[in-house]
């Protein structure tokens, strides 16, 4: 279970770090040997176009690019997930997915001859996410060993079967593809529309419309549904229901995500509807709802039409686009093919799923509030339905708007009693227990119902330290929690280091004046304050770089440290600008004046590079106290990270403690050090603790021992120094009165000896 979670962890880190890359680079995997399967796999959320990405990738191949492919193969997962079917590896390609004319034999074995030709793309990953532990399988006979679907991919994927291909998933964020980290070698993650590509497709949706000027400009006003736009699928939506506001001469949209949902089916429906005809699609309306609930419980968007409660209900989906046809796959000759349906989209199914849970009549009042799973300690457990929620809290404050009430024929006491269960809820909730990402979900559930009382109640009862690490803030998010902030009357502290958080979005919570500090990755808080550079607005850029918090900081890969020097770099480029805006004559950016514990945690693949980057700017941290180059994580900067250490000792003025543990340095870095060692004024605690120092390098930090007045505790422990120079220590530390602690226990040390030394002085520890 541990290793499952840190794996999970591991993938949220690779899919944070943001490097953009041009669809021509998918498949470039450096320092990769060529003949072993690839595995990249593709992160988005629902709506943001991974589908899409896929179908243009193979149109390019069919037009001839990603020529290193020969064979390209599209799987959709809801449809191989959907029946239990066993079939052979070439069953599932040359049958299930194309049937060749003739050949079949001859192209299955050249496959076979050359798998680096062979692209197997698996859309849709979320289809199979309930196989927790693929069974190792691997086939002797290709062509006739028949698996399932799960036991096939687990063959692919342990390089099993078909070894050297590659394959591509589709996934989104949430789905369990943690325990295969180990086994992907790419992993890249769509992040939806930036503002100036919302803009670019609601200008191209309207352009050879009447409302081309006005549609971009309605949309911009309701800042809530523009952050949406990020998007794709959403952004479409939008744009459909401007286009149906402008033609009804309406000058506003819908303040909220349901209302844009429950003024889309009202506008679908009810166009040029008769008395009759109304409660007839009421009631197809409320039995669609209770399909797309079951099918969501299981994860599921398609059905076969046999399952489908009645002609008349599939007919009044398919006619309002509500369905799409869909056609279940043959496994043999024999069988004939099935057709079914599937919600033409997920954002539909979500919502009609929450209004099916507002108008059964099996589930009381009280029963409603389980589903939006704020307390509930377990993962969420309607993740897959992750917009239900939101669309249930709206809906619970939206049953007497004329919309609904044309969708549905629940009473005015009904909708009362949910609203009041609702409130109850929300009051009781402990909020300060919650944990950021259920915390992130309450406020955007109770954004939703535009309830004064409620945004208040959740505003005054925020934590004054917010910590959003590692959790995504999609631009909506972002727009909430800003609109929350904004009523409440305490002063904030936040942290959204690694949420992915948008310039834009990280520019309206800084500028908010009851947020007095926050804490955000490097690379985004340079970005933002180089755009504010260049629009020359200096009042806020002061603002913000005086609300920014480092201390402490842990670097973990290069580009951590490069985000550092970037840092110390925009301090020299802001002087000019802050002298302009306040007139000082010279201006340091508090977080850099303040750093006091600096962890240095890049491994020992890049340890040495990454701390001869590092040595270059210590010198920009006058306030540095703690200085930890082990950090749990064995970096081996070796002689040579010692010595260039050594070079910056006079410059660190207030280090206090300096951890160099697990670095494999020698008597050689020993010697660099202890030259050095004595410009360190204030440091206290110096730990060489299991690196691999000899008598010679003890030899040498034992002369300088009585010029160190500061320090009191020094680490050697496991290194390689014996007794003689465990005896130059001991004779250096009666020199040091001033010393309260020394570590040396060595496996190369007698214990006698050791003991005999405890005796001499009691400051050695045994």
């Amino acid at each position: 279970k541990n290793s499952a979670k840190a794996m999970e962890k591991e993938l949220v880190t690779c899919s944070l770090q943001e490097t953009a890359i041009d669809r021509s680079q998918i498949f470039q995997i450096p320092q990769r040997k060529d003949l072993e399967t690839k595995v990249i796999v593709v992160l988005g959320k629902a709506g943001m176009g991974k589908s899409i990405l896929i179908q243009k990738i193979c149109q390019d191949w069919s037009n001839g690019e990603f020529s290193q492919f020969e064979f390209v193969f599209w799987f959709d997962c809801k449809q191989i997930s959907l029946p239990e079917k066993q079939y052979s590896l070439k069953e599932l390609l040359l049958e299930f997915f194309v049937k060749p004319q003739e050949g079949s034999k001859e192209i299955f074995e050249y496959m076979l001859q050359n798998p680096d030709k062979v692209l197997l793309i698996f859309d849709g990953f979320k289809g199979l996410h309930d196989h927790e532990n693929f069974p190792r399988c691997s086939a002797s006979q290709p062509e006739k060993d028949l698996f399932s679907i799960k036991e096939l991919l687990s063959g692919l994927i342990q390089k099993k079967i078909l070894n050297g291909c590659t394959l591509l998933f589709t996934a989104r964020p949430k789905d369990k593809l943690y325990q295969y980290v180990s086994k992907v070698d790419k992993t890249i993650e769509i992040v939806g529309f930036s503002p100036q590509q919302r803009e670019l497709y609601i200008t191209k949706y309207f352009e050879e419309s009447l409302y081309c000027d006005s549609a971009l400009k309605l949309i911009k006003e309701c800042e809530y549904l523009f952050s949406h736009c990020y998007s794709p699928v959403m952004c479409r939506f939008v744009c459909f229901l401007c286009e149906t506001v402008l033609e009804m001469g309406e000058k506003s949209l819908p303040s909220t995500l349901t209302e844009v949902f429950l003024k889309f089916f009202q506008q679908k429906i009810m166009f040029m509807q008769t008395d009759v005809t109304t409660t007839q699609n009421q009631e197809s309306l409320a039995t669609l709802a209770r399909v797309a609930w079951c099918l969501g419980e299981k994860h599921q968007s398609a059905m076969k039409s046999d399952l489908i409660p009645s002609k008349e209900v599939k007919e009044f989906a398919l006619k309002y686009g509500f369905f799409l046809p869909f056609a279940f796959p043959r496994y043999s000759d024999s069988e004939e093919e099935e057709f079914g349906s599937t919600f033409s989209d997920f954002v539909i199914q979500n919502f009609l799923c929450a209004l099916h849970l507002l108008l059964a009549e099996e589930l009381k009042d009280k029963n409603l509030t389980k589903y939006l799973s704020f307390l509930s300690k377990k993962k969420k457990p309607y993740n897959w339905l992750d917009l239900m929620p939101r669309f249930l809290a709206g809906l619970v404050f939206l049953q007497d708007d004329p919309y609904f009430c044309s969708l549905s024929n629940e009473d005015e006491k009904q909708s009362t009693k949910k609203q009041k269960t609702f409130l109850k809820y929300i009051r009781r909730l402990q909020i300060n227990t919650l944990c950021p990402e259920r915390l992130l979900e309450l406020l955007c559930c109770v954004y939703e119902t535009q309830n004064n009382y409620l945004l208040q109640h959740v505003a005054l009862r925020l934590e004054p330290e917010l910590s959003f690490l590692g959790i995504v803030l999609t631009p909506p998010d972002v727009h909430v929690l800003h609109s929350i902030l904004k009523r409440s009357r305490k002063e904030f502290s936040l942290d959204v280091r690694n949420s992915s958080i948008d310039m834009q979005g990280l520019q309206a919570l800084v500028s908010l004046r009851n947020v007095t500090s926050f804490r955000a990755s490097l690379s985004d808080t340079v970005r933002l304050w180089k755009s504010l550079e260049q629009t020359k607005d200096y009042e806020l850029l002061k603002a913000s770089t005086e609300k920014f918090v480092l201390d402490p900081f842990k670097a973990k890969t290069v580009k951590d440290i490069s985000d550092l020097s970037d840092l110390v770099e925009m301090q020299e480029k802001m002087m000019n600008c802050v002298q302009e805006a306040s007139g000082c004559i010279s201006y340091e950016i508090p977080a850099i004046r303040n750093l006091r514990k600096l962890e240095f945690a890049l491994g020992p693949a890049c340890g040495l590079e990454g701390l001869l980057k590092l040595v270059k700017i210590l010198a920009a941290f006058p306030s540095l106290q703690h200085l930890d180059l082990d950090a749990l994580s064995e970096n081996g900067i070796g002689d040579e990270g010692a010595k260039s250490l050594s070079e910056v000792f006079p410059t660190l003025t207030s280090l206090e403690t300096l951890n160099l543990s697990q670095n494999k340095i020698t008597d050689l870095g020993a010697e660099n050090l202890a030259t050095a060692l004595p410009s360190l004024s204030s440091l206290k605690t110096l730990s060489l603790y299991n690196n691999n120092i000899c008598d010679f390098g003890a030899e040498n930090l034992a002369k300088v021992l009585p010029a160190m007045t500061s320090l009191r505790v020094l680490d050697v422990q496991y290194n390689k120094i014996t007794g003689v120079g465990a005896q130059q220590l001991t004779d250096s530390l009666r020199k040091c009165p001033h010393m309260k602690s020394l570590v040396m226990w060595n496996p190369t040390i007698p214990y006698g000896v050791l003991e005999h030394l405890h005796q001499l002085d009691s400051r050695i520890s045994v």
